[in-house]
C-alpha cells in the first residue's frame, strides 16, 4: 500500500496547484502567526476554493477556539493537526466539537518518546512523528530536522501515524522503505527559503514518494 503524501505550509495558489498536479493527498495550511508559512483564515479560504476535493489539514499551535472556528470554516478543513502542547483532553474536545479527525504531532528522539506519545494520544486519529525542535526555537515543527528513523524499528506505532521532519525528494523513498510510514509530511524540504515553496521540488517529492 502506497504512502500518502502531505505538502504542508502551502501559502500560494501556485504551490497548491503544484501539489494537486503532482498527486499529493493532502495540503497543510498553517494557522500559527510566528511561522513564515502562516495564513489568515481569509487567505486560506481563497486557497481552499481552488481545491475543494483535496484534504486540507489545518496546523494549529495551542490555538484558541475563535481561531479554530474561523479557520475550519474558511479553510474547508478536513482534519486538524495540533502541533503545540495540547494534551489528550484537548484532542478529545476538538474531535467532539468539530467532528473532524484530529492529528497530534509530537517531537521524538528516542523509542521511549514514541511509546509515551502513543499512550497519551491513543484517542487521536493520527500520530505525526517529527523531530524535536532545536533548543530555543520558536517553531515546534517545520525546522528541517530529522530524527533517527531506526527508533521506529523498536517502537512503530500500532495506531495510524505519519512521518515528518527533514524529508526531501532525495530522502523520502529511503524513509518510506526503512520505516514503512503510511504518510509522509514535508514542508521545508520543498522550499527555497522558509515559506517559499519550490514547485519543481514539490513535484519531485511526490514522484519519489510514489516510487518508494
Amino acid at each position: 500500500m502506497r504512502s500518502k503524501v502531505k505538502i504542508c505550509g502551502i501559502t500560494t495558489p501556485e504551490a497548491l496547484v503544484a501539489a494537486l498536479s503532482a498527486g499529493a493527498d493532502a495540503a497543510g495550511f498553517v494557522f500559527f502567526p510566528p511561522s513564515p508559512r502562516a495564513l489568515l483564515p481569509d487567505q486560506a479560504q481563497g486557497l481552499a476554493a481552488r481545491a475543494p476535493h483535496l484534504l486540507k489539514v489545518g496546523l494549529f499551535v495551542d490555538a484558541d477556539d475563535a481561531l479554530l472556528e474561523d479557520a475550519v470554516a474558511a479553510g474547508q478543513l478536513g482534519a486538524l493537526q495540533l502541533q503545540g502542547s495540547e494534551g489528550p483532553a484537548r484532542v478529545a474536545e476538538l474531535k467532539a466539537r468539530f467532528g473532524l479527525p484530529v492529528w497530534k504531532a509530537v517531537g521524538v528522539k528516542a523509542a521511549a518518546d514514541i511509546r509515551a506519545a502513543e499512550r497519551a494520544f491513543g484517542g487521536a486519529d493520527l500520530l505525526l512523528l517529527d523531530a524535536k525542535p532545536p533548543e530555543g526555537s520558536s517553531l515546534p515543527g517545520g525546522n528541517g530536522l530529522r530524527f533517527d528513523w531506526r527508533i521506529l524499528l523498536e517502537a512503530r506505532p500500532a495506531m495510524a501515524w505519519g512521518l515528518a521532519g527533514g524529508l526531501t525528494a532525495e530522502t523520502v523513498a529511503e524513509a518510506i522503505a526503512r520505516t514503512g510510514a503510511p504518510l509522509v509530511d514535508v514542508s521545508s524540504g520543498v522550499e527555497d527559503a522558509p515559506g517559499v515553496k519550490n514547485l519543481a521540488k514539490i513535484a519531485a517529492f511526490v514522484e519519489a514518494a510514489r516510487r518508494a
